[in-house]
């Protein structure tokens, strides 16, 4: 089964005790990511699409601290995980996808 692209954003908002969560799926080719520098001092990493965007930036919008680089390395590693999966399944042969 095949599913048309989409982008699916999420908004919970519990009870007061709990916090709200936010969740955004992007499975659409339309996905555009950037990463910059504002004020030659912030760092930001951009996702988005026609539908939704999301950043991630420093620490309160400021400097660049300990907890920003390893939020960062985390980033790197997650991505490369992804690019290795992708590659891996884009060279399976079609029917072993199929089968998944």
């Amino acid at each position: 089964m095949r599913l048309e692209p989409y982008t699916y954003v999420t908004l919970s908002m519990p009870h007061a005790d709990h916090r709200s969560r936010l969740t955004v799926s992007f499975h659409t080719d339309e996905v555009h990511v950037r990463a910059r520098v504002i004020d030659e001092r912030r760092p930001y990493l951009a996702f988005s699409t026609p539908e939704a965007n999301v950043s991630i930036s420093t620490t309160g919008g400021g400097p660049v601290t300990d907890a920003d680089l390893t939020l960062a390395r985390d980033i790197y590693a997650a991505a490369a995980q992804y690019l290795a999966d992708c590659e891996r399944l884009h060279t399976r042969p079609a029917t072993d996808q199929t089968a998944a």
